[in-house]
């Protein structure tokens, strides 16, 4: 084995999953938005929330093209890179992403059709159906994803056969008791995140004077979203915890820093892990809460890193590190969210200029802490790529080259750079134009293929002016 291109190998897939990440995470809570948008204007006929519809459709359309064309490299790493991974995991993890496939992709792609060119061709129910079909498909996508993942995680339901990872119970593959944790915590992840770029865009408006009845939808739905959520996403934070404390002890102790048994534990705020003298250094820790963190007790015993071989052992720093900017970055949305909110309620929140600009800053920070979450989850696992069953160093191609590794870094990298800064560029100028009051409102009925069908008395002749302009 080449080491160093197995350090290459790992860092092209933290690099294209890192791009990759964001995008689908962001297409999902913008998918439940539309939903939510063309239920408002059925249900209240505000054309506010039609307009809001077709301004972020464009830009759930370009993040979707974007997470789409990311996600393609994934499979092509899988074999250029990982051959022995996917060759002993292919029995299982091949049927998931064909699920992902038959399912989610399938009414993503064809429902969103309609959303694109059927608006005038189909009844506006059917619009509806047809918008949360698209927002079911994207969740569909990242129940298969983290059914997948999860079994990465914790392995269960499988036996080994001629050196394959064969199922023998789909059932525990499929149910996998951490899915139910760790999936809603990413599907509410996608939520927030949604929501949070909203609301910063309905405060950017604001703070520019434009938009304004718009902005306020989105700044008022986007906080309220996230302080209702918020609490719900700390409890399923809570829930994958106790599933790594239980199934993964050793990334478990890295997240907390902890080199050595305790009883009770300690629980370490900051502090520098030093692997080499097995501590750590410029640590502030609070006595006991470990204990009540890890297992709800006041006496429990915490195992520490020095309990597992140096060789089975996380690389302590990035857990370390990666959790602690993923709770800071909650916490400072939990606060935005719970302060917005109030003086939405008290009819103040336009008004204070420091928070507004507070929440447009916002908007990475769901990104960074989804960033943060999947590298606390996948560099803790290490050294395994199937938790207990196949060390990482294990499942590299076998005959992969450092030279080949790096051309394929490089030149992925590059094509990555080159699309997406143009895919953000665009999706910046469709921000900063706004939402336009233009969009046209025109009978369900009326159809490209029947230009006169617009001419619907003086409602459909003021349409019809109205488009033109």
């Amino acid at each position: 084995m080449d080491a160093s291109a197995l350090l290459l190998s790992r860092l092209q897939f933290a690099f294209t999953i890192s791009f990759h990440i964001i995008f689908p995470a962001f297409s999902i809570g913008l998918a439940a938005w539309l939903a939510v948008l063309e239920t408002k204007h059925l249900w209240t006929g505000n054309a506010v929330y039609r307009t809001l519809f077709q301004f972020w459709l464009k830009i759930f359309g370009v993040a979707f093209g974007l997470g789409v064309v990311s996600g393609v490299v994934m499979a092509f790493q899988f074999g250029t890179n990982w051959s022995v991974l996917s060759n002993m995991s292919g029995p299982v993890q091949g049927p998931l992403l064909s699920y992902e496939a038959f399912t989610a992709f399938a009414l993503e792609a064809g429902f969103f059709g309609v959303l694109i060119l059927g608006r005038q061709r189909v009844a506006p129910w059917f619009y509806l159906f047809s918008t949360v079909m698209v927002a079911f498909g994207t969740t569909l996508s990242a129940f298969w994803i983290m059914v997948n993942n999860s079994w990465m995680q914790v392995p269960v339901g499988y036996v080994v056969h001629n050196g394959q990872f064969v199922p023998d119970d789909w059932t525990k593959i499929i149910f996998n008791s951490v899915v139910w944790s760790r999936f809603p915590h990413m599907l509410l992840a996608s939520y927030l995140t949604g929501a949070f770029c909203v609301a910063s865009s309905g405060a950017w408006y604001l703070l520019r004077d434009k938009s304004r009845a718009e902005a306020l939808v989105m700044l008022r739905m986007g906080l309220l979203l996230a302080a209702v959520l918020m609490p719900i996403q700390l409890a399923f934070g809570h829930l994958v915890g106790d599933y790594v404390h239980d199934f993964q002890p050793a990334k478990f102790a890295a997240i907390e820093g902890r080199w050595h048994d305790e009883q009770p534990a300690s629980e370490v705020l900051i502090a520098w892990p030093d692997p080499v003298h097995e501590t750590n250094t410029y640590e502030i820790k609070i006595p006991v809460l470990g204990s009540i963190v890890g297992s709800m007790s006041l006496t429990s015993k915490e195992v520490g890193l020095t309990d597992f071989p140096p060789q089975d052992r996380p690389p302590v720093l990035i857990p370390f590190a990666t959790f602690r900017i993923m709770v800071g970055c909650g916490l400072i949305m939990i606060a935005l969210a719970w302060l917005g909110s109030y003086l939405s309620v008290t009819h103040r929140l336009e008004r204070s200029r420091f928070l507004l600009w507070s929440i447009f800053l916002s908007f990475p920070l769901p990104f960074i802490a989804i960033l943060t979450g999947w590298y606390t989850a996948e560099v803790g696992r290490q050294p395994w790529v199937i938790y207990g069953a196949l060390r990482t160093d294990q499942a590299m191609t076998p005959f992969l080259t450092a030279g080949t590794a790096l051309s394929s870094l490089i030149l992925f990298g590059a094509i990555y750079l080159f699309i997406f800064s143009f895919g953000t560029l665009y999706i910046y100028r469709l921000l900063r134009d706004g939402p336009s009051r233009h969009a046209t409102e025109l009978p369900y009925d009326a159809t490209p293929n029947r230009p006169m069908s617009l001419a619907g008395g003086e409602a459909g002749a003021a349409s019809f002016m109205t488009a033109g302009e």
